[in-house]
């Protein structure tokens, strides 16, 4: 007898559609949106909060998030944490970590700091590991051309302090001149091998491109391996902010890229099938562009969490809110229609810097904050996004399962 999984892929065979069953079939789940904090105070705003579960009973929840300069683009400053032990009734912090995850001083008035960061948990080791990638001023702007570097960092859960961040070495240093692991979602394998999506160029190169890193991790030092097939969109800046997540035996990777959000598929989480456009299932785009996607599992369904066009959202920065969730089909590579639903709504304020955490069989969280920055002419004139009530809130979006998601800490 065929499991409906089973049928689905003799109906897909067939060249038959099941998009309706497919999200007929799909577990259902509650939104339950919760505001860990908010308000600002007009010179910067929180950017980045991602969070990673730490087991037990209940399971601790550390969250990090870090100012960004709205006089600035991109001008980062050291991370914060948040911590809460019960569920999100209560949260501890923020804290700054300026100590271990602050800016450091190079030569030639050059400053390097930590960002874009996310924490899992690595279950082989026991440990929270943080990793991100460098971004380097001078004059407190962006340096237009820099080497970049994938950086990480653990967090003592006892002692509530995160190790001085570290970096990655690679093994070719012409070729990941300028490479990082900045918001992508990484895939953890049973036996401890980490798989990290990267996005890379070498020094001098037009392209952004992307690839896979095998890495081991010991509970203290992140080491390189091997890397997958280069994965390249040659248009605009290429590639760039790839995530990752295993349903049903393969590996589904999704990639920003300035025109739309591409999708690509390996039965080895290393070797990837050549990048196409995300679309709805009628072939038409999904209007999702130069913004990051990321995945939610369950192991009933995949999902994936994004922004688009076509919302009433043309005063949003790149249409970068509402955040939204759509149940994709993993063999026609597209998302249903119907199914899509809104996590966190517009308040004026983009939403496109976001992270997913399976805190728990029945919970899987989604962490935003409101990006208090907005459209050319004037994009540091916070006020346009708060006349529509946006005031810097960092959100937790809960997504609470009807159907237990047993194997969310295996991925």
């Amino acid at each position: 007898m065929k499991t409906p999984a089973g049928w689905f892929s003799v109906l897909c065979a067939l060249g038959i559609s099941c998009s309706v069953s497919l999200a007929a079939d799909a577990p259902g789940f509650d939104i339950q949106l919760d505001t860990i904090c908010s308000g600002f105070d007009k010179k910067t705003c929180w950017v980045h909060p991602r969070a990673g579960a730490i087991p037990g009973n209940p399971p601790g929840v550390v969250l990090t998030m870090q100012k960004l300069l709205l006089t600035g683009s991109d001008v980062f400053f050291p991370l914060n944490e948040m911590r809460t032990d019960d569920l999100g009734k209560t949260w501890s912090g923020p804290l700054e970590h300026a100590a271990t995850l602050g800016r450091r001083e190079e030569p030639d008035g050059i400053i390097v700091g930590a960002c874009d960061f996310w924490p899992k948990w690595h279950a082989k080791s026991g440990k929270l590991l943080g990793i991100g990638h460098t971004v380097r001023y001078q004059n407190n702007r962006v340096m237009p051309h820099r080497k970049r570097e994938t950086c990480y960092s653990v967090y003592d859960p006892q002692k509530r302090v995160w190790s001085a961040w570290d970096t990655l070495a690679m093994s070719d240093a012409k070729m990941f001149y300028n490479a990082g692991a900045g918001c992508v979602q990484r895939l953890d394998r049973p036996n401890g091998d980490i798989l990290l999506p990267i996005y890379f160029m070498g020094e001098g190169e037009k392209f952004e491109k992307v690839t896979v890193l095998r890495c081991a991790f010991d509970g203290a030092k992140l080491t390189m391996i091997e890397h997958g097939n280069v994965l390249t969109v040659d248009t605009d800046r290429g590639l760039g902010e790839p995530s990752l997540t295993r349903f049903r035996g393969r590996y589904y990777l999704t990639l920003r890229h300035d025109k739309a959000g591409y999708v690509a598929t390996s039965d080895d989480g290393l070797h990837f099938t050549e990048p196409r456009k995300w679309t709805w299932e009628d072939g038409s785009d999904l209007g999702n562009y130069n913004t990051q996607q990321h995945w939610v599992t369950h192991d009933d369904a995949l999902f994936l969490v994004y922004t688009r066009r076509g919302a009433n959202n043309d005063h949003i920065m790149r249409h970068r809110a509402p955040l939204f969730i759509g149940q994709v089909d993993p063999e026609k590579l597209c998302v249903i229609r119907a199914t899509e639903r809104v996590l966190v709504p517009q308040r004026g304020a983009r939403l496109g810097n976001f992270g997913v955490t399976e805190v728990s069989e029945n919970e899987t969280w989604v962490t935003v904050a409101e990006w208090m920055q907005t459209t050319p002419p004037n994009p540091y004139d916070y006020t346009v996004c708060m006349k529509y009530g946006a005031d810097n809130a960092v959100f937790a979006a809960r997504i609470k399962w009807k159907t237990p998601n047993k194997s969310w800490n295996q991925r």
